[in-house]
């Protein structure tokens, strides 16, 4: 028995290593891949007509549909539009499992593909599939979310579960994750696999810091339970690593007790030293605010453009009452939370800790709101914006990790010089402690205690002018990006887009060993996300 286990073993290696080479001879000389497929590839052949009688064959509870594909030949980016052969529906977990198993098992046969797609809020056509199949994760009904309090809650979800949906569940029982993005309407698997990032991550890190265990459907059809303390490799892998090792179908996710109330406050800035330094002096103490972020508005007559979030509508707030008169300014945007018996006293360290701030005089904002409210603030201002019919437009956003080290001079160029106005849309920027991160996932950051992420959120809504065209807002990104590398600034991207391996490496850094080493042993076949641009079937590892 001992003998055959070691000849399983010496095989496995031996197929390991002859893989590997092919894949490097694949690639050899190819730094700059084409990672863009053919629109005009012809999915009727042959080929794709045996492709889809052999799916057809997999005993499923869930389905799939081959003819309403157009459907998810898009993303929230609205730039990229990707028509894959199917679309599979799945009902549990079984059928994720089955169809990678099956699109495995073909090996090199095809060059099928398989991408999981959440609420499409991707902004590349991360969450696409051009020939390939493309899984529908919000059909997935299993497992039930089930909600566990005592000493250490949490909650297990299934991957295709929308964050909204599971606030709107936990608050039922008094409890609430503790690490949100601002937008609610996305899948736990979505943003699992970017990292999660908001107001809280000074305090609770991103979301990916916030998960006990995952279940897992890997590059080969195998499900796979994982945490810090078993399978733990593939754990901190996925958890960051962009789809590329597996595909997430639950997650136990980390609860708090939640407060029934938020204060909500904005005061302003002219000083980016002023501003900056006060951000960084909340994160870093204990009693602090529980929500901290920050944008900026360059050359506006009101003081907020922005669609990301509102004021309560039952206690409105007149912004355009201070005018900018052309200048930058710097909005530190925090939140307080609390329950109704306590208000006196969270009113108290309130006003205790703005008095510790030295924002410009008369331009204090408060207001309260339900927790659940604040925490989707941004979906009242989607309503609106889908009734103008100007939220499926372009988004080519860009998000920054910035060292705290370099943030003056980031500042100084990129909003001194290479950008004029906030008209396309808000730019936040917001401090967090890597002390709160955990450095074992996918995800990479800044090598710096703390960095500020900095995001241009920008719509290319159509105009007369053509200033706030797609084309102008992609000059300015590439303008920003240029010169954080000609300057060496050390930033890295949050939701990162590259075209080539080459560049892939070197945004994982001395990390691309082990990111590459994953991929070899999840999806050795590069069958899972190829939205990313990371790895090509066929020649995935180099």
């Amino acid at each position: 028995m001992v003998s055959c286990e070691l000849c399983r073993q010496s095989a496995e290696l031996v197929l390991k290593v002859v893989l590997l080479l092919l894949l490097n001879l694949a690639d050899h000389n190819t730094n700059h891949c084409s990672y863009l497929p053919q629109a005009t590839q012809d999915f009727t052949n042959v080929s794709a007509h045996d492709l889809v009688s052999s799916l057809k064959k997999l005993n499923l509870n869930g389905q799939f549909d081959f003819d309403n594909t157009r459907r998810v030949a898009n993303d929230f980016g609205n730039r990229y539009h990707f028509l894959p052969m199917a679309v599979l529906s799945p009902k549990k977990v079984s059928d994720i499992s089955s169809t990678v198993k099956h699109v495995f098992n073909k090996g090199y046969n095809s060059d099928l593909t398989v991408t999981a797609r959440g609420h499409g809020h991707s902004l590349q056509g991360q969450s696409q599939s051009h020939g390939g199949i493309v899984i529908s994760m919000e059909s997935l009904d299993e497992p039930k979310m089930h909600v566990q309090t005592g000493e250490r809650p949490y909650v297990d979800v299934s991957g295709g579960e929308l964050w909204i949906n599971i606030l709107h569940e936990t608050l039922k029982y008094g409890l609430t994750p503790k690490s949100w993005t601002d937008y609610l309407y996305l899948t736990v698997g979505g943003t699992l696999s970017n990292g999660g990032i908001s107001g809280q991550a000074f305090r609770h890190g991103p979301q990916i810091n916030n998960v006990h265990q995952l279940e897992v459907v890997t590059g080969k059809g195998e499900v796979v339970n994982c945490s810090k303390e078993e399978n733990a490799d593939l754990f901190h892998g996925v958890l960051g690593g962009l789809g590329q090792f597996g595909i997430i179908t639950r997650a136990r996710i980390s609860l708090e007790p939640a407060p029934k109330m938020v204060k909500w406050i904005r005061v302003l800035y002219s000083d980016f030293n002023l501003f900056t330094m006060e951000q960084e002096k909340l994160i870093s103490s204990d009693n602090s605010f529980d929500y901290i972020e920050g944008f900026v508005i360059i050359n506006r007559t009101g003081l907020v453009n922005n669609w990301r979030s509102t004021f309560s509508p039952k206690d409105p707030l007149q912004a355009s009452q201070f005018i900018s008169e052309g200048k930058t300014l710097y909005c530190l945007e925090m939140a307080k939370y609390f329950n109704s018996e306590d208000a006196n006293i969270i009113n108290q360290k309130t006003e205790f800790l703005l008095s510790k701030l030295n924002y410009i005089p008369h331009t204090l904002f408060q207001s309260e709101a339900s927790y659940g409210d604040f925490l989707n603030r941004v979906h009242l201002s989607e309503i609106k914006l889908r009734a103008k019919g100007l939220w499926d437009v372009p988004h080519p956003w860009l998000n920054l990790l910035v060292p705290k080290s370099k943030i003056h001079s980031f500042s100084e160029e990129v909003f001194g010089h290479i950008l004029t106005d906030t008209s396309n849309g808000p730019i936040l920027i917001y401090p967090v402690n890597q002390s709160r991160w955990n450095d074992k996932t996918s995800m990479v950051t800044p090598e710096e205690d703390v960095f500020y992420l900095v995001a241009f959120l920008s719509s290319a809504i159509p105009s007369s002018s053509g200033s706030d065209g797609l084309e102008n807002i992609l000059t300015k990104n590439k303008h920003i990006l240029d010169f954080c590398e000609m300057k060496k600034l050390g930033i890295k991207q949050y939701l990162p887009h590259y075209d080539t391996q080459e560049r892939w490496q070197t945004h994982f850094g001395t990390r691309w060993d082990d990111f590459a080493r994953r991929k070899l042993n999840y999806d050795p076949l590069a069958i899972l996300t190829p939205g990313q641009r990371i790895f090509r079937k066929g020649r995935s590892i180099s």
